[in-house]
C-alpha cells in the first residue's frame, strides 16, 4: 500500500508533493479520481527517509505510469504550500493531530509521447480519466479546499514554461 509511514509535522501537516505536469503546447495534465466527479494533479505522501524529488519520480511512476526518463524537471515551489481539509475528511486514526497536507509542487514537461501516460500502472489506481487544460482551469475545477495552493503554486511555476504575465489566477 502507498505511503505506509507517513510523514505529518508536529502542526498536524502531512508532508507532501504536487506535481504539475506540461506539455509543448503549456496545457496542463488533469486527471480524474476513480469512481468521482473530481478532478486533480497527481499528488502523493512524501515516506519516511524519502527526498522530495524521490516521492516526486514514485508518485509520477504509480499515478501516472511515468518514468524520470519520460520527463523534464522546470522546477519546484520555493517552500511548502499548506492546505487544511475540512474536518469530515480528516483521518482521526492519526489521534486527530493531522490536519491537512503540506506540499513541495513540482512543474515538470513531458518529453515522451503521450502514449506513455498509464494510470492502471499502480495496483492501487487513483484515476480514470486525464486530460490536457490550460492553466485556468484546474484553479476552477479542483475543490474548493485546495484552490488557494492550486492558485499559489501555479503563479510561481507557470512562469517557468510561459514568462511572467501569461497565467493569471482569478480570485
Amino acid at each position: 500500500m502507498k505511503d505506509t509511514v507517513q510523514v505529518i509535522d508536529t502542526e498536524g501537516y502531512r508532508s507532501n508533493v504536487g506535481i504539475i505536469l506540461c506539455n509543448a503546447y503549456g496545457q496542463l495534465f488533469w486527471a480524474r479520481r476513480i469512481g468521482e466527479d473530481a478532478w486533480q494533479f497527481p499528488q502523493g505522501g512524501i515516506q519516511y527517509n524519502e527526498s522530495s524529488e524521490q516521492a516526486l519520480y514514485r508518485e509520477l511512476e504509480e499515478e501516472v505510469g511515468l518514468k524520470t526518463r519520460d520527463v523534464e524537471l522546470l522546477g519546484c515551489t520555493r517552500g511548502w504550500l499548506r492546505y487544511q481539509l475540512p474536518q469530515r475528511m480528516r483521518r482521526h486514526h492519526c489521534g486527530n493531530r493531522f490536519i491537512g497536507q503540506k506540499q513541495i509542487w513540482f512543474l515538470l514537461k513531458l518529453t515522451a509521447s503521450e502514449g506513455q501516460v498509464c494510470l492502471g500502472a499502480s495496483t492501487e489506481p487513483e484515476f480514470d480519466r486525464w486530460r490536457w487544460v490550460p492553466p485556468e482551469v484546474t484553479v476552477n475545477e479542483v475543490i474548493g479546499f485546495k484552490r488557494a495552493v492550486y492558485r499559489q503554486a501555479l503563479q510561481e511555476l507557470m512562469p517557468m514554461i510561459n514568462g511572467p504575465s501569461r497565467f493569471i489566477a482569478h480570485a
